[in-house]
């Protein structure tokens, strides 16, 4: 876990201050080592002020930052030589373990554009990195986007960083999500973005119902088992529905400690479902309940977190900050979730207004563009979260070949009609398949706001208040992030990526 920043000074000015200030914005991300690197050298040390006074004494129009939080990722100052340096932030997944990387060298000798794209298509991971190439910058995002990677310019310079509120700090007023699986060149004429490994559409398989579940269920245990990959303990945010239960079944079986944490406001009848669920699964369960003062305390740091006024993200943040804190008092370093299953399989009712108003073809498009979105939606937003409380965000189904596989399948084994009040039908039959039981394979589906209560004690606190919910929300934005300026503003159309 970590952050990654990177400057670019279109007038040759000395942007080393601006990283020091970047990464000291984002020292909930790690504290236990830090980074300040140029072409021509390079700052590592454990402890911030020391980084801040060593970095004073060197300029440089180009510079990458790095926090993180393992010492064991920092290397010894010092030249180059005869390569590149890339600093990575994020994990690569195997069946035998999870590593993070936190620099990587490779040869001068030709230009990095090919293994960089080479990477982005074949390495499975969430990730973020940036390099030095002659006199110019390269960046990229992994090609789901489940690493938070934005960037900014104005007249003066071109930054990224892994949260919005770093390039906030150095008054860079228009921010983006850097778009996933994309190699991007800067310098002084701005970024340059190519696609190197973006999810696209495939045509859809003929395939039954049982050869899908099957090969699903495959590609799920795989995935499980590459993001378990060395840990002891696990943590499932598990609230008893599908999703999370097929989760917590494939972790089952991959031969780690799993512990099962609900969370949700007192009185919430989920929460007793997600412990007769726990005991059916024969899985321990670590079930917290809080109140709306609780609600209140945290609103104000989740929003700070996921960056925006959002009423929506944050009832779904909430739930999720909680649950990384519980998991975290438990030891556990990795927690598992469900995200992504609802894009993929249909889970969400809007589709099925989609399906009775433009037909089939209108909800696969609606499904794609739901998943290849997902970074934005989701996965900034829950990944922050996860990180502030020290546990690292692992999605089963955010997986490439989980993905494309599941884009590939017809509808109709995802919802059956228009009228399909379950959906999800082919992970449902996963879930049969795995020896889940009925009373959890066919439960309809509750979104996390209201299921936990979080979004009623929202609008409770609003109302107490005398305020709209969105109002509220507002208030409390702007209380805590009064010089945050990047929230779309006025400008926001200005920078859109080129993609070539």
């Amino acid at each position: 876990m970590g952050a990654l920043v990177a400057v670019l000074s279109k007038c040759e000015e000395n942007i080393v201050p601006r990283v020091v200030a970047m990464l000291e914005e984002l020292l909930h991300r790690g504290n236990q080592a830090h980074q300040v690197i140029t072409p021509e050298t390079s700052v590592s040390t454990k402890c911030f002020d020391e980084l801040r006074k060593r970095s004073a004494l060197f300029s440089s129009p180009l510079a990458i930052g790095h926090n993180v939080s393992s010492t064991s990722l920092v290397d010894r100052s010092g030249g180059f030589g005869n390569h590149h340096e890339m600093v990575f932030e994020g994990q690569i997944f195997t069946q035998s373990t999870t590593r993070s990387i936190g620099r990587a060298a490779f040869n001068k000798v030709h230009p990095p554009q090919h293994p960089l794209k080479k990477m982005l298509r074949t390495i499975d991971g969430y990730y973020a990195f940036a390099v030095f190439w002659s006199g110019q910058l390269m960046l990229g995002r992994d090609p789901l986007g489940v690493m938070p990677l934005y960037y900014g310019e104005n007249e003066a310079l071109c930054a990224i960083a892994s949260e919005r509120k770093a390039l906030w700090k150095i008054e860079l007023v228009d921010v983006h999500s850097f778009p996933p699986g994309n190699l991007a060149s800067v310098n002084r004429q701005g970024f340059s973005f190519n696609a190197a490994s973006t999810i696209r559409q495939p045509p859809q398989r003929g395939m039954k119902m049982r050869e899908a579940a099957s090969r699903l269920q495959k590609l799920l245990e795989k995935s499980t088992r590459e993001r378990v990959a060395g840990a002891e303990d696990v943590g499932v945010a598990f609230s008893g529905g599908l999703d999370s239960t097929v989760i917590a079944r494939l972790a089952q079986k991959c031969e780690v400690a799993v512990t099962l944490v609900t969370v949700g406001l007192k009185g919430q009848s989920e929460l007793a479902h997600a412990e007769e669920s726990a005991k059916a699964l024969g899985l321990p369960i670590m079930i917290q309940a809080f109140t709306i003062a609780d609600v209140e305390e945290v609103l104000p740091k989740v929003l700070w977190l996921i960056e925006e006024p959002n009423i929506m993200k944050a009832g779904l943040g909430i739930p999720l900050f909680w649950t990384a804190q519980v998991a975290a008092r438990l030891g556990c370093r990795y927690l598992l979730a469900g995200q992504g299953a609802d894009e993929l399989f249909g889970g969400y009712r809007r589709y099925l207004t989609v399906y009775a108003k433009c037909g089939i073809k209108k909800v696969v498009e609606a499904l794609y563009h739901d998943t290849t979105t997902s970074y934005e939606a989701n996965f900034q937003r829950d990944e922050p979260l996860t990180v502030f409380n020290g546990v690292e965000l692992r999605l089963p189904f955010a997986d490439n070949s989980v993905v494309r596989f599941a884009l590939s399948l017809p509808i109709d084994l995802k919802i059956e009609s228009e009228n399909d009040g379950l959906r999800k039908r082919v992970l449902r039959q996963v879930a049969e398949n795995l020896g889940i039981p009925p009373f959890i394979v066919c439960k309809p589906k509750k979104a996390i706001q209201f299921a936990t209560g979080v979004d009623r004690g929202v609008r409770d606190l609003a109302r107490s208040k005398g305020l709209t919910p969105r109002e509220y929300i507002t208030q409390v934005f702007k209380a805590i992030c009064p010089n945050l300026r990047g929230m779309q503003g006025e400008h926001s159309n200005l920078l859109q990526p080129k993609i070539s």
